[in-house]
């Protein structure tokens, strides 16, 4: 491996899949559950929509249904 590279040989291209990573969105969260995902991020040294998006991934792709009782 060279100890330096020239970024403009190596002819780089935007990842056409970036966009499709995430999403924009504004949600209503109360202020009890943001304050308990800001506790938990600081804790685990990430961010809370980070934390809150892993949450809702972990809820979609394990199929998990809400409990209304």
């Amino acid at each position: 491996m060279r100890e330096e590279y020239n970024i403009e040989e190596l002819n780089p291209k935007k990842n056409p899949y970036a966009k499709k990573l995430k999403e924009q969105s504004t949600i209503q969260i109360s202020p009890t559950v943001m304050n308990y995902f800001q506790k938990q991020a600081e804790e685990l040294d990430v961010s809370s929509q980070t934390l809150i998006n892993m949450c809702l991934l972990d809820i979609v792709n394990n199929n998990k249904k809400i409990n209304w009782n």
